[in-house]
């Protein structure tokens, strides 16, 4: 999937499964927009991918992109309905994927203030930011993007997350469907959740898959290659293929946090890729290679054409070295 310009045409679901709403007007201020379900979305190009659930009660996103991008993406959900967004669900602490909290969420309105007349008096207005939407993440979100006493905040205080929650499990019922946020511990990060919508059968798993190249795994933030192939397990698990009606499509759909939309085909291609790749690294580590020689063998060599970088934030040597570390505990 490109990254480009929105339409001004919504195209229906086909068969072959999810469609970009179709291509009017070239603009760098629109974001593609890719209609999943009748009532489901996926927003590309703010940073991170955002999932977007409407419905009666109102709108709930997975991720809000990047600060930079914040109007442009209120501008977008703007265009899909006109009920206000309730929920802001973070997958992580990247800041392609919770920098535009602040914004998006004072473009929303917080469930307190569903009625006539808005619950909870000034403490209520205090505790929601004014009424804004309601930003729910992992404890260790809020810790990574607040600070410890003394030191400065990596985030503005409004992007915080307003609720966090340490359990394996966190649900909510909006919009006649249950969500569940599914805490992964050590994955892309310590922080990950994968978020579960049980009626629209649709998977947001951030940044623990990447369409677009291999995993970040980032280790000083918690991340681990095993707790990666978890997670990716996990996700594998909860989606279905459409059998026995393969042939006519759709099955769970699965929102990597950056590319295209993924079935569950795709994420176990994805897995066995990054299995493969460890087990490949794990046999060279119990040989005794260094990681300089290691990198030198390029373990992931037959994916690179597909998910490999030489330049960048994240290269291919960045990844091998990070399974390399992640193996063997050594920098």
């Amino acid at each position: 999937m490109t990254i480009g310009a929105i339409s001004t045409v919504l195209l229906f679901l086909t068969i072959g499964g999810p469609e970009r709403i179709a291509r009017a007007e070239q603009s760098s201020d629109e974001l593609d927009v890719v209609r999943v379900r009748p009532n489901f979305y996926m927003i590309a190009g703010a940073g991170g991918n955002i999932a977007v659930q409407t419905g009666p009660e109102g709108v709930v996103l997975v991720d809000a992109g990047t600060g930079e991008s914040s109007d442009r993406v209120l501008a977008a959900i703007h265009r899909l309905t006109d009920q206000p967004i309730r929920y802001i669900l973070n997958t992580s602490a990247d800041a392609d994927h919770v920098g535009g909290n602040g914004r998006v969420s004072k473009g929303g309105r917080n469930i307190l203030a569903m009625g006539t007349a808005p619950l909870g008096g000034e403490f209520g207005k205090e505790m929601t930011n004014g009424y804004a939407a309601t930003t729910l993440a992992a404890e260790k979100v809020l810790l990574r993007m607040s600070a410890p006493t003394g030191k400065a905040s990596p985030f503005p205080n409004d992007t915080w997350p307003t609720e966090s929650f340490t359990e394996k499990r966190r649900y909510i019922y909006l919009n006649h469907e249950g969500i569940e946020m599914l805490r992964q511990p050590a994955a892309h990060s310590d922080g990950d959740s994968i978020v579960f919508f049980r009626a629209s059968d649709v998977v947001a798993a951030g940044d623990i898959i990447n369409a677009d190249r291999f995993p970040v795994i980032d280790l000083e933030n918690g991340g681990s290659i095993q707790g990666e192939i978890e997670a990716l397990n996990r996700v594998i698990e909860l989606a279905v293929r459409p059998i026995p009606f393969i042939s006519e499509g759709g099955g769970t759909y699965i929102l990597p946090g950056h590319g295209r939309v993924y079935d569950q085909a795709d994420a176990v291609e994805y897995r066995d890729m990054i299995v493969i790749i460890r087990d490949v690294i794990q046999d060279m580590i119990q040989r005794g290679l260094t990681l300089d020689q290691i990198k030198e063998a390029s373990p992931a060599k037959p994916y690179e054409p597909r998910y490999g970088a030489k330049s960048g934030p994240w290269t291919t040597n960045d990844f091998v070295a990070a399974v390399y570390q992640s193996l063997t505990g050594k920098k």
